[in-house]
């Protein structure tokens, strides 16, 4: 680096070293993030429903939609790589010094640096006396021992969990290799969205800039079911899916529920369950029409918005219907339609039906007949994130790294202790790196047990 502060060079190096670029770069991906949690990445045909086109215009121009793969976000990633980096080389040599160059002689100049850790006390015997007991000592309470012999004195230098420094460029090397296994995965990888009829396969998935994608195999929604909230909010939806390999299944896979957070791997491409919607095929929906006055039920079968004649002139239309009425009608329960009955030479009239165990609910409309629900043939489609990321063993790598690091950086001290001998005078230092109050306790302990 250029010695003059003042030099461009040193400043732009001072600017990438700085721990504010190192804040603000972390507190501009969280916010990121957040908008990437808020907003559908990949948004399916439902969620872009919801949107307004303004919305829409605003957030593609963005890069809402792919957040995560959008020039700024990784511009933020490299900034942050580059911080990293920089840090570690300026602050770097003078940890690695420490580390692996230690100061094996506690002179009377390094002595004052070590502040109120040092104490001075007579023992019996020799020079090489003391130097064998305080090295069989060292060895058994601390740690093996160095032994420097300088100026017809010795000096003893014993260490512990010296590599705990490096901790925090652990945590830096960790950083920069989840960021490496997340371009792995941006570059090499793919996200889809696909939609699955029950009954219904894939063995292509759309990249989202438009390549087509082979799979290899085949993948087929065997069923789809949901189940709701009383609130009528969804509460589980599941994917019955089957793996094909030449049009027979594979072992192990075979008819696996899919749900969300459990998703389906197989070959490095996984399924997410991420939406559901009714099938293009339309439901089929089941009618009971009886004359009042008795006889034979006639059973029907229609889709939404067919007109059908009824016995005796009358016309009914189904509107919308549901498996389960209770969400709306919380006194019932079972299936239920929305349908428009126009009697003979009458005009529409709008009423619900409900199931054979409601006849006396479904006798308040019809004229002289009595319409029941049987139910319907709802066909659904399953919606599912696939995604194909071969940089995730890199991430658990650089996870697992940063783990480690932390836990050098925090949870280790390096602790050191010195000794100088002279004739019958022991001299004895320490220092920690962390924890310098718990450190003395544990120095004093140290001393007594080597008066003692």
């Amino acid at each position: 680096m250029a010695t003059n502060k003042n030099g461009l060079a040193y400043q732009v190096w001072d600017f990438f070293c700085s721990l504010k670029l190192t804040l603000s770069l972390l507190i501009g991906l969280a916010l990121t993030s957040i908008i990437g949690t808020i907003v559908m990445q990949g948004p399916s045909r439902e969620y872009l429903a919801t949107l307004s086109e303004t919305k829409i215009r605003i957030y593609s121009a963005l890069g809402f939609f792919d957040m995560y793969h959008s020039w700024w976000f990784i511009l933020l990633l490299y900034l942050l790589t580059l911080n990293l980096i920089c840090c570690s080389i300026k602050r770097l040599p003078r940890v690695w010094k420490i580390v692996f160059e230690p100061v094996l002689v506690m002179d009377e100049r390094f002595e004052k640096t070590l502040g109120s850790n040092v104490k001075e006390f007579k023992m019996p015997g020799g020079k090489e006396q003391l130097k064998e007991k305080l090295v069989a000592f060292l060895k058994s309470e601390f740690a093996a021992p160095t032994v420097t012999e300088q100026n017809g004195e010795y000096h003893l230098f014993a260490e512990k969990n010296r590599l705990c420094r490096l901790g925090v460029y652990v945590v830096h090397f960790s950083i920069i290799i989840v960021f490496i296994g997340a371009l792995l995965g941006s570059f090499f990888g793919y996200k889809s969205y696909v939609n699955i009829p029950e009954g219904g396969s894939i063995s292509q998935v759309q990249s989202r800039t438009g390549k087509m994608i082979d799979l290899g195999y085949e993948l087929r929604c065997e069923k789809f079911s949901v189940s709701f909230y009383d609130t009528g909010a969804p509460k589980e939806f599941k994917s019955i899916l089957t793996v094909l390999e030449n049009g027979k299944p594979v072992p192990g896979y075979l008819n696996v529920p899919t749900i969300v957070n459990e998703p389906l791997t197989y070959k490095g491409v996984t399924f997410y369950q991420s939406s559901y919607g009714q099938s293009d095929e339309g439901a089929l929906f089941h009618i009971s029409v009886r004359d009042r006055k008795g006889g034979a039920p006639v059973k029907l079968t229609m889709r939404q918005g067919e007109r059908v004649a009824l016995p005796g002139g009358a016309f009914l239309s189904l509107m919308d219907a549901t498996q389960n009425v209770k969400p709306f009608m919380k006194e019932f329960d079972g299936p239920g339609a929305q349908v428009e009955f126009t009697p003979p030479g009458g005009k529409p009239q709008p009423f619900v039906i409900l199931g054979s165990q409601y006849d006396s609910f479904n006798a308040q409309h019809g004229g002289d007949l009595i319409i029941t629900f049987d139910g319907m043939d709802q066909k659904f489609y399953t919606g599912l994130q696939v995604a194909k990321d071969p940089g995730v063993l890199v991430v658990w790598l650089g996870c697992f790294l940063m783990v480690m690091g932390i836990c050098m950086a925090f949870f280790m001290s390096h602790k050191r202790v010195w000794a100088r001998i002279s004739d019958g005078t022991v001299t004895v230092g320490g220092s920690a790196s962390k924890n310098p109050a718990g450190f003395e306790m544990s120095f004093e302990e140290l001393l007594k047990k080597l008066k003692g």
